[in-house]
């Protein structure tokens, strides 16, 4: 199984849920929202091979940790895989989208000096935005819409672009969602949890609760459950080595 968006550090027992993630077998991609976070967050995988630590700076607290942004800097030589970035429209945060948008735009200029990086990107009521930047920075990396939530429109440029989607629970317990996942090609979708934020039955979502969404994947593209993971693991495989 694959969890490729989880904020493993933020955790109540975060060493107990990687030791969980390891003895499952889990591929999992680690996202922080602060780089002063990665170091500590990659320091809990313990060298395992199948945990990856992505460097992010999260745009709903980007106006707080804007300094740290030459931090990112400094430690983006070391990574293959940034997020969480990207931009949140959420009329919460709207006081601070300017600031969101110099913090977004200079990590896609650090990643596109840097040869290109993997990078799993926030959306929320700013798709068209996020895909204005990641235009702008053609050669930033490969980029994955985590939970995307766009429009039909939106969901077709995002495709005709070349992006990546990563889906979970939350995201596929609507038809709406359902529906955007559907339009996306499936030897470019991978799975994830987005925990410990979502919640499946009043408690904080497990990476290894992507086993729900394989499961709706199987029902949605009308394939066997086995058939579904054999594309989750190729996609993985063939993003892998895209960074290698």
């Amino acid at each position: 199984m694959i969890d490729f968006h989880v904020h493993l550090d933020l955790y109540p027992k975060p060493h107990a849920t990687v030791r969980e993630c390891i003895a499952r077998g889990l591929h999992i991609l680690s996202v922080t929202t602060t780089p002063s976070a990665w170091i500590g967050t990659k320091a809990l995988t313990n060298g395992e091979n199948r945990i990856r630590t992505a460097l992010g700076l999260h745009p709903q607290i980007a106006h707080d940790r804007k300094g740290e942004i030459g931090l990112f800097e400094e430690l983006l030589p070391q990574v293959h895989y940034v997020g969480e970035i990207g931009l949140d429209g959420g009329w919460e945060y709207r006081h601070h989208w300017r600031t969101q948008q110099r913090v977004f735009t200079r990590i896609l200029e650090l990643c596109e000096a840097v040869g290109g990086r993997i990078m799993t990107l926030h959306s929320r009521q700013a798709a068209t935005k996020v895909l204005d930047g990641l235009s702008a920075f053609p050669d930033a990396g490969t980029p994955i819409l985590h939970w995307f939530s766009g429009t039909q429109r939106e969901v077709s440029r995002a495709i005709d672009m070349g992006c990546w989607f990563s889906v979970g629970p939350a995201m596929l317990n609507g038809d709406r969602g359902r529906h955007l996942v559907l339009k996306m090609p499936r030897n470019r979708v991978l799975t994830e949890s987005d925990g410990p934020f979502v919640q499946i039955n009043g408690r904080a979502v497990w990476p290894w609760d992507v086993a729900r969404v394989i499961k709706s994947l199987a029902e949605l593209w009308s394939e066997p459950m086995e058939v579904v993971e054999q594309q989750l693991h190729e996609n993985l495989k063939k993003l892998s080595a895209s960074c290698s």
